[in-house]
């Protein structure tokens, strides 16, 4: 996607051939920043951080830092131990493991002296995955949107409700659910998004709003707890999130508040879909709610917010009451009960396990 007019992606080879830089994200909307990521520890510390954040970009990230490992150990030890290292920064996200897995079983079948270059090609080979990806989930989810718009009459914008940032930040480029939003815009269908501001962390307001900007597609930043009101007034269309793991099952896993948002469609019969990439699904699970495990993050991303001040500096300020204690869960799940469909880069399916093998049969004789 393009910043200012260069066209940029996430995460990518630098030149010196033997790091990567990735876009810091910590620093958006206010800042445009990148980072070098050169050691196993860099890679870890920007996952974990969320200098890089959403399960795709994630797993690209892991998958890049299992290769910068390998510089410096590249022993069966160095690999289990980098897996190790990396599979516990985020534990919710599936493409982490999942990278992890590809990545890690190429090597054990290279010799130690070229698994650096094995691991970095390999690397590289899932982010263009993940490109492609993430570019047929918007030719798929672009085309709901614009059966709607002519279904309504096309007398006006469709209004897409989102949760978090599942836009191109959340990936290598394109993004999850965002990426229908993208094609619909550059098909010429008018489309306008109500942009979840996402406590505690703000992805919405500070990310997808700051895509959406770049990318000149109309929007609205709105309270977390307004889409059941506007929903109630007929002001969405319908909702397209992303997911951090989906399992066999069809529960889509998201950031918190997800669960909310389903509820509140489900009730005002508004179509809700989540939109993610293969990598994404988790065929060993089949209960999201008992099954997933939810990472609890820092309070302090709930008791402090940092800004920016009129003089154009920033502060972090404290808005909860002092000595309080607060709970941080940093996602939640919507039962397949509740999700329309889920639309991947094979297709739209029903969220069940039949509408998922029938995308991915290889699955079904898996299973």
């Amino acid at each position: 996607m393009n910043i200012d007019g260069q066209p940029y992606r996430t995460i990518f080879p630098d030149p010196d051939g033997v790091s990567v830089q990735v876009i810091d994200q910590t620093r958006l909307p206010f800042a445009f920043e990148l980072r070098r990521l050169a050691t196993l520890e860099d890679a870890a510390v920007a996952i974990r951080t969320m200098i890089v954040r959403g399960a795709p970009l994630i797993g690209v990230t892991a998958a890049y830092g299992l290769a910068l490992a390998m510089r410096a150990d590249a022993s069966h030890d160095g690999i289990d131990r980098a897996v190790a290292t990396l599979a516990a920064t985020r534990p919710t996200a599936i493409n982490l493991r999942w990278a992890l897995d590809r990545v890690s079983a190429n090597l054990r079948q290279t010799a130690p002296d070229e698994r650096f270059a094995r691991a970095f090609a390999e690397a590289g080979r899932i982010a263009e995955e993940d490109v492609a990806s993430c570019r047929a989930i918007g030719a798929h989810g672009g085309q709901i949107i614009a059966d709607l718009h002519a279904a309504r009459g096309g007398d006006r914008p469709i209004t897409v409700l989102t949760h978090c940032n599942a836009g191109w930040l959340a990936t290598v480029d394109w993004g999850t659910a965002l990426a229908p939003v993208y094609a619909a815009h550059e098909r010429g269908v008018p489309v306008h998004v109500l942009v979840d501001e996402t406590r505690p962390r703000s992805q919405g307001a500070a990310l997808t709003a700051f895509e959406l900007n770049g990318h000149g597609v109309p929007h609205t930043v709105i309270a977390d707890n307004a889409g059941g009101h506007l929903m109630q007034h007929g002001d969405v269309d319908l909702c397209i999130v992303g997911s951090d793991r989906t399992t066999a099952s069809g529960d889509v896993c998201n950031k918190i508040g997800t669960y909310l948002k389903a509820l509140a469609a489900h009730d005002n019969g508004v179509p809700f879909y989540a939109a993610l990439p293969f990598s994404t699904i988790d065929w060993t699970l089949d209960d999201g709610v008992k099954e997933i495990p939810i990472e609890e993050r820092d309070g302090r991303e709930v008791t402090h917010m940092t800004g920016r001040l009129p003089d154009g500096g920033f502060a972090t300020i404290e808005v909860v009451s002092p000595g309080s204690p607060v709970a941080n869960p940093a996602f939640d799940v919507t039962p397949s009960r509740l999700v329309t469909g889920i639309i991947t880069e094979r297709g739209i399916c029903d969220a069940s396990r039949e509408g998922l093998h029938g995308l991915y049969p290889e699955r079904r004789s898996a299973a």
